[in-house]
């Protein structure tokens, strides 16, 4: 058989390289998982309730781009959160978790060629592995910029030559930022979003942490693009209630932008699409109105904020992130921390090499490790102390 060639130099997956690395290795103590981000906070214990109620629905096709109810409560939130109305009929679609979405919107709108030219598409470096996986789906140039402590873990797409950002369709940014947890604010959207509307790109703004933060919320892209009047084709919105709601399993995200943008997703999804089912939709858009919970739940990650700045208090290095659930901790080799965390002390964490693209030293993510603060408090002041001990023996 022929197979095709446009995935084949593909890194294996964060995690499966994990396990190799890690899982022929006995734990060194009981073991803590602080690889994946999974949110491990109660969600609202309502959500089970309006599924029974309306387990009905599972007897029924749901409706493809989300259901009128799911795709109102979106535009309510949007209004609430960002100040921008948008019209949940033509700008809003309902998601299969923002993934999908990520993905499937850069096969819908990237074009085949840009000014006479094979298409380049810019990811900053780390970043969340869709987005070099849908560059090379729609055979277009994946263009990675190191997003490091010099540019305040942002990648800085000012710094382009102008060749490559007139051929350039796509910019994906991911504020706040995984692993880093650095935050755009509104002059890196203000610039972002003129060099996007002068070389005409799209921006895709990855906004899935939006909503864990530490004292003031993060400004989004969709509230600078307005106050711009910039094309409201210009700016792809994406954000779930994974993080926000702690509902990871219920696959819940929105996809919003201009009316142009979201006919042509529209179109894609009714043939490849898979919606989510109608119980699980309705579940969601009472999700999407709450914002009690949304409270109790940032305020627990403030909580761990607070101790990983005690656990972590004079370490070289050591940045508080300010917002997300990450911590981005420097070391001189992740994936040497990572086996000596697990043999050492029974603490799982990801190498920060593992989310990038690189070889050796020219890998931004080489010199750190991923930690995610899901877990409770007490879990993890336990882990975290545990974590400094043992590298600190180094």
């Amino acid at each position: 058989m022929n197979f095709p060639e446009r995935f084949a130099n593909l890194p294996a997956y964060a995690f499966p390289r994990l396990r190799a690395l890690l899982d022929h290795h006995a734990p060194g103590g009981a073991v803590v998982h602080m690889t994946i981000g999974e949110p491990k906070h109660q969600f609202p214990q309502w959500v089970t309730d309006v599924i029974v109620e309306k387990a009905a629905g599972f007897n029924n096709y749901p409706p493809n781009d989300g259901s009128d109810e799911l795709r109102g409560a979106m535009a309510t939130w949007i209004f609430g959160r960002y100040g921008v109305t948008m019209d949940p009929t033509t700008q809003i679609m309902a998601l299969n978790g923002t993934r999908e979405g990520l993905y499937n919107a850069a096969m819908a709108l990237c074009p085949e060629a840009k000014n006479g030219q094979k298409p380049a598409i810019l990811i900053p470096n780390p970043f969340y592995q869709v987005y070099m996986v849908a560059s090379l789906s729609v055979a277009a140039e994946p263009v990675f910029l190191s997003a490091t402590e010099d540019t305040g873990h942002l990648p800085d797409y000012e710094s382009l030559p102008a060749e490559l950002l007139d051929r350039t369709a796509i910019a994906y940014i991911c504020s706040p930022a995984n692993p880093q947890g650095a935050v755009a604010d509104r002059a890196y959207w203000q610039r972002l979003i003129a060099l996007a509307e002068k070389h005409d790109f799209c921006i895709f703004a990855d906004e899935c942490y939006s909503e864990i933060y530490r004292d003031e919320a993060p400004i989004g892209a969709l509230t600078v693009a307005q106050e711009m009047g910039a094309d409201p084709d210009r700016v792809v919105l994406f954000n779930s209630l994974s993080k926000r709601s702690n509902l990871p399993g219920l696959r819940s995200g929105l996809i919003a932008s201009g009316a142009e943008n979201i006919k042509r997703i529209k179109q894609l999804r009714a043939y490849s699409g898979a919606p989510l089912p109608g119980p699980l939709q309705a579940a969601a858009a009472k999700v999407w109105l709450d914002e009690a919970h949304v409270v109790e739940n940032r305020g627990l990650y403030v909580e761990k904020y607070k101790v990983a700045d005690e656990v972590f208090a004079g370490l070289e290095g050591y940045v508080s992130p300010s917002a997300g659930f990450f911590l981005w901790l420097p070391v001189p080799d992740g994936e040497a921390a990572a086996l000596k965390l697990w043999q050492e002390a029974g603490v799982r964490v990801l190498p920060g090499a593992y989310l990038a693209q690189g070889e050796g030293d020219e890998n931004p993510g080489k010199g750190y490790i991923r930690v995610a603060l899901v877990a409770s408090a007490e879990v993890t002041r336990e882990a975290l102390t545990k974590l400094r001990r043992c590298l600190s023996d180094n």
